[in-house]
């Protein structure tokens, strides 16, 4: 709102100045208010120039239900008790341009729109821009045991969350039992972590050759590398892996 005009009004009088349609009381009120509030002209001008776009399109005449109801209107006599209106008498004096008023309001529609399509592509584009540049990050995992030869990897897809898992040398679990990944994080990564400070990410099993290559899907905490305190792989009981009660037989070193 400018001072005590509302800002419907302001917009229905900038559209009155643009396409000459205002009295000569309007007029000065919109004059003043340009002197009083130099900005508006910005607003002048882009309507200004919304309306030389629509000089581009075609000609357009009202419905013909709403001409009809028009001209009608126009037609009846006003009654002498009546009181003028001002809006009519205006209309009858300077009939509306349906035309131009019409491709006005579409101009006015291309140029919000363009707007928006504007950020729109600026938003995907940055996004863009910020998932190009995150490069793929790869965990080897490691017996805890040394004498244990067993090994995990971890090939992460930072961009969608996707990784592929691959396991060799993992002795087949017993039935009830299951192997769990889990996605250590620092104390400070503003997600939510189990007491131990763990994500479980996957539960699996191995072949009887021991080994297991399968694609899963990481925690979103992997597309900043800095929050990934440990990768490591548990023994849990199949029917309650969250409970995470194992101890590592496997981890890395980040």
């Amino acid at each position: 709102m400018t001072g005590s005009v509302s800002s419907e009004h302001l917009q229905l009088l900038i559209a009155g100045y643009v396409l000459g349609d205002l009295d000569p009381n309007e007029a000065a009120e919109f004059e003043q208010l340009l002197l009083d509030h130099p900005a508006i002209a910005d607003e002048v001008t882009q309507m200004q120039a919304a309306l030389e776009l629509s000089d581009d399109l075609p000609e357009v005449d009202p419905p013909t239900h709403l001409r009809s109801v028009i001209l009608n209107a126009q037609a009846q006599p006003t009654p002498l008790a009546a009181v003028p209106d001002p809006a009519v008498s205006r209309t009858r004096r300077n009939p509306f341009p349906w035309s131009r008023a019409l491709n006005l309001a579409a101009a006015v529609l291309i140029v919000v729109l363009g707007v928006n399509n504007y950020r729109l592509r600026q938003t995907l584009q940055a996004s863009q821009t910020e998932t190009q540049r995150l490069a793929a990050l790869n965990y080897s995992l490691k017996s805890t045991e040394p004498t244990n030869p067993a090994s995990a990897t971890v090939a992460v897809n930072p961009n969608n969350l996707e990784a592929v898992l691959t396991v060799k040398d993992l002795p087949p679990l017993p039935p009830g039992k299951v192997y769990v990944l889990w996605t250590l994080l620092k104390e400070d990564a503003p997600y939510t972590t189990d007491a131990k400070g763990a994500i479980l990410t996957e539960a699996f099993n191995v072949d009887a050759q021991g080994g297991v290559a399968k694609p899963i899907v990481v925690p979103r905490a992997f597309r900043s590398e800095a929050l990934i305190s440990k990768v490591a792989v548990t023994i849990e009981d199949a029917t309650a892996p969250q409970k995470h009660q194992g101890k590592p037989i496997m981890v890395t070193s980040l």
